[in-house]
């Protein structure tokens, strides 16, 4: 039986989103696909299945993207789904532990690329936002409920920003309490 679940995570609770996708592999609804917004499930063993989740370097059709997919597929690591660079894996529980970071080093790395990938984007929305204010200001012409929209997403984007920065300081220091 498939059954879709539509549920809402920030970019920057990604750990949030891969727990619940564990959580419901643990109650025997292992994830299949993914889209906006938008979890497919399929019935398995409950726990049969460990699901794991990354932002890839590069689009999912680059030639280092595939070859690190292939590595993964070789040690029994099934790609069940992507949205954008977002890539979702699983693998069976037997099979033994699934992690994706072996290290802190490699875990600071995927949060430099989530940070990157929102600082940009809120950035626009900010000068969007005073752009289309300003002008509604200037002109008359009613864009200031889109531009306080802009703000708004522009200023949300930079506190995730900030949690994933604070997270990738708290891995930093740890690193080298053990240097």
């Amino acid at each position: 039986m498939r059954k879709t679940v539509r549920k809402w995570f920030w970019v920057w609770d990604f750990d949030k989103e891969e727990q619940w996708l564990n959580e419901m592999a643990a109650k025997g609804l292992v994830l299949v696909g993914v889209g906006f917004c938008r979890y497919d499930f399929e019935e398995c063993v409950p726990g049969e299945y460990q699901v794991r989740l990354e932002l890839l370097e590069n689009q999912l059709q680059h030639a280092e993207s595939q070859q690190y997919i292939r590595f993964l597929e070789e040690t029994g690591v099934e790609q069940v789904g992507n949205y954008f660079r977002w890539v979702y894996f699983r693998k069976k529980t037997a099979d033994g532990p699934f992690d994706l970071y072996s290290d802190n080093d490699s875990r600071i790395k995927h949060l430099k690329r989530i940070i990157a990938l929102i600082l940009p984007i809120s950035g626009a929305n900010l000068c969007i936002g005073f752009a289309n204010v300003g002008n509604a200001v200037v002109t008359g012409i009613s864009l200031a409920n889109v531009g306080y929209l802009n703000l708004a997403l522009g200023l949300l984007g930079f506190y995730g920003a900030w949690r994933l920065q604070k997270k990738r300081k708290r891995l930093e220091e740890e690193a080298q309490i053990f240097e």
